[in-house]
């Protein structure tokens, strides 16, 4: 076997074990473009021919179909049933300033960390608040609507 060809079986290997090390769909392209480059040395292009054949192929594959994919294999985002809570209302049962984004709300029976959506925004214990999202473990909060 020609020394290319084991060059680029080496670079599909790296970035093989690169993609399983980080499950990020990202270097998966460069496989698959690191395995047509070796095609192509294999029937006799010169380097020229494999390296601008690995590029396009990696690149356009990474372009075209890793959004694809992302979004068949829902990979970065877990629903949680905690994504329920969102448009529900919260009491307050710590005070919570805009400033230090400190404070707790109860919603369904537990407690919560809570971040006023404004920073201008301030709830009192007791008062009722609107959960606008999650961010991390804490509830985003603003002003209930009249």
């Amino acid at each position: 076997m020609d020394t290319i060809l084991w060059i680029w079986l080496a670079l599909a290997v790296v970035f093989g074990i690169v993609e399983v090390m980080t499950m990020d769909l990202t270097t998966i392209w460069f496989v698959i473009g690191s395995i047509v480059a070796m095609i192509i040395a294999s029937i006799g292009l010169g380097l020229y021919w494999q390296l601008a054949t690995f590029l396009v192929v990696s690149v356009l594959l990474l372009i075209f179909t890793r959004p694809l994919v992302v979004k068949k294999l829902n990979i970065g985002k877990t629903k949680t049933n905690a994504d329920s809570l969102v448009g529900d209302v919260c009491i307050i049962t710590e005070n919570v300033d805009g400033l230090s984004s400190t404070g707790r709300a109860q919603v369904r029976g537990q407690s919560w960390s809570v971040k006023p959506a404004s920073k201008s925004a301030t709830f009192i214990v007791g008062e009722k608040a609107a959960i606008d999202g999650i961010a991390g473990v804490k509830l985003i909060i603003s002003k209930l609507e009249n």
